[in-house]
């Protein structure tokens, strides 16, 4: 018959179409490796991992700078020749000048004034000769001194460079914990896709097992004359459908075994078998402490302070354009020149000199006070986004505590019903063993009791979600007990 053929024919395909799955060593992957395998695969992760570095070695970078710097500049040789005109004696004289020097520098900057300490030690020496009198001078000179220069009137440039940059590793930081938090989502999401297609597969799996047990029946009381024909017809259609249900669960299988594959970085080639424990169990959720942990650590809202921290310093600068402000400068030091290099400072001459100097801006059109409510308003917007996030974070947190508690009544329904739905059909398995049910109303009541485990399996599945979403939202593990706060170098005291 055609039916019987093309229950054949799926067997056969069953055969031909998964073989090397099953042949092939397999790899075990439980929740937590496929987390940490995730984590070392990721490109975003990689990418983050790669601007993380980066910000951490710019503040380095500047705080080296904070330190004394030594420099070393060199003149060796160099040679002058030049013809100048004397205008009191009214001749020409030419002028022969060869010469070599070195100077020496230690600079300070100092953070807490925005100013430099310098220490200066210019040596040269100098053959000089003009044929105006026929002179020769050949000596030796050595300049040391001490030099403040403090800009006086305007902000504090150095300080505000380094906070930036030790903000901006803070923003990294907390934007590789986030991506972290949102990759444990995904892979959580994938990895329970997996594992619900293998439910559904072992499900599929189960039913065709009885289609075949109810096959045989009525195949047996068909042969004996005791029921229609059209029975037996009826049984290997639903066995033709179970079939071809199991097979449509095994590509949905492999389908989400490919995509999870694919999102934690391992080889499309390797053969992977998810475990896992959904077993239900019911999670003790104090939402006000949860509401508490997300309001005290949530990143989004560290990162909301520190863009309005930059912000502010945006106006720090906005408010030094064409600003009045002045720079002093002192001096102080000695200078020895003699013929002889031991001589140098037989008769020092002192260095001495003090400068103060100011910008004084006059009109600039309004462009400074347009620019500096413009940075004005940018701040109010985002101290206004800052209270707004505090409101969508309090409300998804309450939105998901509302979630756990619906779901566990929905799981212990779904419990109930499995149970309810395998009582149904062991009874109505047995009046169909006696002839007092059709094949047709057989399939009704398993296509019940494979819905009804399917149903638990998604509910429990949900439950393990809903308890991830609360712990990405509130950064608190309820199941144990213990906050899940990153660790940011420069994160600020709340």
């Amino acid at each position: 018959m055609i039916l019987r053929k093309y229950v054949v024919f799926l067997i056969l395909l069953e055969a031909f179409t998964f073989p090397s799955g099953r042949s092939q060593a397999q790899r075990i992957l439980t929740y937590g490796n496929a987390i940490e395998t995730a984590m070392e695969n990721s490109p975003d992760i990689k990418r983050t991992r790669l601007d993380l570095e980066r910000s951490r070695e710019l503040l380095n970078a500047q705080n080296a700078a904070l330190k004394s710097q030594f420099r070393l500049s060199l003149n060796p040789y160099s040679y002058s020749r030049d013809r100048t005109f004397n205008r009191f004696l009214s001749e020409w004289s030419t002028n022969r000048t060869t010469e070599s020097m070195g100077t020496f520098s230690i600079n300070q900057p100092i953070k807490q004034t925005d100013g430099t300490l310098s220490l200066i030690n210019r040596f040269s020496w100098q053959n000089s000769y003009s044929d105006y009198q026929d002179i020769t001078n050949k000596s030796y000179s050595n300049n040391l001194y001490l030099n403040f220069e403090q800009p006086i009137f305007t902000y504090n440039r150095t300080k505000l460079e380094l906070r930036e940059l030790e903000y901006d590793l803070e923003t990294t930081e907390l934007t590789f914990a986030l991506q972290k938090l949102a990759l444990e989502r995904q892979v959580a999401n994938a990895f329970y896709t997996v594992y619900e297609n293998k439910m559904n597969l072992d499900v599929a799996n189960d039913e065709f097992e009885n289609q075949q047990q109810s096959y045989e029946i009525i195949k047996n009381k068909v042969d004996a004359g005791l029921v229609a024909l059209e029975e037996l017809y009826q049984a290997e259609l639903n066995l033709a459908n179970s079939k071809s249900t199991l097979q449509n669960r095994e590509v949905s299988l492999q389908n989400s075994l490919d995509d999870l594959k694919l999102l934690i970085g391992i080889p499309l080639s390797e053969t992977i078998v998810v475990e896992t424990d959904v077993a239900y169990q019911v999670v003790d959720v104090n939402m006000e402490k949860a509401l508490k942990s997300a309001l005290d650590g949530r990143l989004e809202l560290r990162q909301q302070a520190i863009s309005l921290e930059t912000s502010r310093f945006n106006l720090i600068r906005t408010q030094a354009q064409n600003e009045f402000y002045g720079t002093i400068n002192l001096s102080y030091g000695i200078i020895g020149q003699n013929e002889n290099f031991g001589d140098m400072y037989d008769v020092p001459t002192k260095q001495q000199s003090v400068g103060i100097s100011f910008e004084i801006p006059l009109w600039d059109w309004g462009e400074k006070e347009s620019r500096i409510k413009a940075s004005e308003a940018t701040i109010k917007r985002q101290e206004l986004s800052i209270d707004d996030e505090r409101n969508t974070i309090e409300i998804g947190i309450r939105k998901s505590f509302r979630s756990l508690s619906n779901l566990v009544t929905q799981i212990e329904i779904a419990e109930q019903s499995v149970k309810n739905a395998e009582l149904t059909y062991e009874i109505n398995l047995e009046r169909y063993k006696n002839g007092d049910l059709t094949s047709m109303d057989l399939s009704l009541y398993q296509n019940q009791l494979s819905q009804r485990k399917m149903g638990l399996v998604q509910a429990l599945i949900s439950y393990k979600l809903a308890l991830l979403d609360l712990k990405v939202q509130s950064l608190w593990d309820c199941e144990k007990n213990e906050p899940v706060l990153p660790e940011v170098t420069y994160q600020a005291k709340q």
